[in-house]
């Protein structure tokens, strides 16, 4: 038997974690490297894992504890901001849409399944370059050290400073002209209701929330914002002031909108969002990028967490299966991409459908929207959901290379 491939992994995030693990499977040695000094499991919000998501999660074992902790994704209600009911999409039997978690949940659960497992997860590795040579990889680090390794793989989110350096020419992230924001309450009169997430389209600005069986509330918002404002420009605004902000900008809405505003604990965390263009290509030499990294996807279709899980099985399944690390990237990326784009594409146009603040604009959507919602129950997401990754199907290289699209 020869020697294990050793992998570099940049990032312990979402597909850090799940690369390793599934690469550790395949037979070689992860190792991860995380910038932040420390685990950060107590930041952000919460995200979507959807249940093609969780088929992944299920590989791993570890689909259990999101069942557990997590809520239900069955139904969307839809109401406009001065209380009139558009419809509902969504089935209320069957096996849910996926799980909303808190963010923290997850990457917590990730890394202390790889780290149980033997996989080093090392902090305050910083990455400024890398080098290869002779077939192997170095990564260096801001603290002087660096790593050798048969191959990197690029986990380090959408400002990726992996990508940077080994596709220096790469498209970089495309603001959105939304920002996001959201926060935790709790309540003991806002009702809940098992499996049902509720949108409101605000008179200013789109509003969602679901109501967990304990009472605690998990809400976000949207609205447009001028310019290209990064997480550090918006943070420069005093807490106060955004609250205060956001206070206004429901404050005519129908309830419980505002209340659970008035009810937030906590300061509200506010995020612009970006997402990423198309890449024409997603690995250099022994470096291969995975998850947002190369196709960051807004929020909106709630699949960035789902797509970097399939990224990381489906990238291990490539190393696997095929000897050569370039060869296998190949492979990986065009098993990938087609999938990837469609869903960053979709998710996109779900943003741009949800501001409409001109009378005319209200008017035609509250009109067209229980069609369209009533269609969309006709016509599931079954190819966002539905999609599949078998780790015991073998994946043959020429096979895959023969689906590149011309670009």
């Amino acid at each position: 038997m020869g020697r294990k491939k050793r992998a570099l992994i940049i990032g312990c995030g979402i597909a850090g974690p799940a690369a390793a693990l599934f690469l550790k499977r395949a037979g070689c040695e992860p190792l991860i490297y995380e910038a932040m000094p420390v685990h950060d499991d107590y930041a952000g919000l919460f995200l979507n894992v959807g249940r093609n998501g969780m088929r992944i999660l299920q590989e791993l074992g570890m689909d259990g504890f999101i069942r557990r902790e997590g809520f239900e994704m069955r139904i969307m209600s839809f109401r406009s901001g001065s209380g009139k009911w558009l419809g509902r999409v969504g089935q209320p039997l069957g096996e849910p849409q996926g799980f909303t978690v808190k963010r923290g949940l997850l990457h917590s659960a990730l890394r202390e399944e790889a780290e149980r497992q033997g996989i080093p997860v090392v902090f305050g590795k910083k990455l400024v370059d890398l080098h290869m040579a002779g077939g192997m990889v170095t990564a260096c680090f801001d603290d002087g050290t660096s790593a050798t390794g048969d191959f990197l793989v690029g986990c380090d989110g959408i400002h990726s400073r992996a990508r940077n350096i080994i596709l220096p020419n790469a498209p970089e992230p495309a603001y959105t002209g939304l920002i996001s924001f959201g926060g935790f309450a709790h309540s003991t009169t806002i009702p809940h209701e098992p499996g049902v997430q509720h949108m409101v389209f605000g008179k200013k600005a789109f509003f969602g929330y679901l109501v967990r069986e304990n009472g605690e509330i998990y809400w976000f918002g949207n609205m447009d914002y001028p310019g290209t404002p990064t997480r550090r420009d918006l943070q420069a605004f005093p807490a106060a002031e955004w609250r205060q902000r956001i206070t206004a900008l429901y404050r005519d809405d129908v309830e419980p909108v505002p209340e659970i505003i008035r009810l937030t604990e906590g300061e509200i965390g506010v995020y612009p969002i970006y997402d990423m263009p198309a890449q024409t290509v997603w690995h250099s030499g022994s470096a291969v990028l995975v998850g947002d990294a190369i196709h960051a996807t807004s929020p909106n279709a709630g699949q960035g967490a789902s797509l970097a899980l399939e990224d990381a099985m489906m990238l291990a399944k490539c190393v696997r299966d095929i000897d050569n690390v370039e060869q296998a990237f190949a492979a990986f990326q065009a098993l990938r991409q087609e999938r990837v784009e469609r869903i960053v594409r979709y998710s996109r146009s779900l943003g741009q459908r949800k501001h409409a603040t001109h009378p005319v604009q209200v008017f035609f959507r509250d009109l067209m929207l229980p069609f369209f919602l009533k269609a969309a129950n006709r016509h599931s997401h079954a190819w966002m959901y539905d999609y599949r990754i078998d780790w015991n199907e073998p994946v043959h290289g020429e096979e895959a290379l023969s689906h590149v699209r011309t670009v």
